[in-house]
């Protein structure tokens, strides 16, 4: 599992974060709408987790590892947030 909680509330993703951990990440947004997340570990992450991440306009700790998330993916949720 690359999605999980740590004892302080924040979500945190890491490694390669795929399709079948957008249900996991989602539900655990939901439980704590005030949850960060931090994806200074991440590597890689599904559309489907993208798109959460969007969607959820959560306070985002990074940058991620991932060239193209920081630049692509990171800018534009800096946007939606703005």
């Amino acid at each position: 599992m690359t999605v999980r909680l740590t004892d302080d509330g924040v979500i945190v993703l890491e490694g390669d974060c795929p399709a079948e951990d957008a249900e996991s990440m989602l539900r655990l947004l939901l439980l704590d709408p005030a949850a960060a997340v931090d994806w200074c570990g991440c590597d890689y992450a599904h559309t489907a987790i993208v798109q959460i991440l969007l969607a959820a306009r959560r306070v985002v700790h990074g940058p991620p590892r991932s060239l193209f998330l920081r630049e692509w993916i990171a800018a534009a949720m800096s946007e939606v947030a703005g």
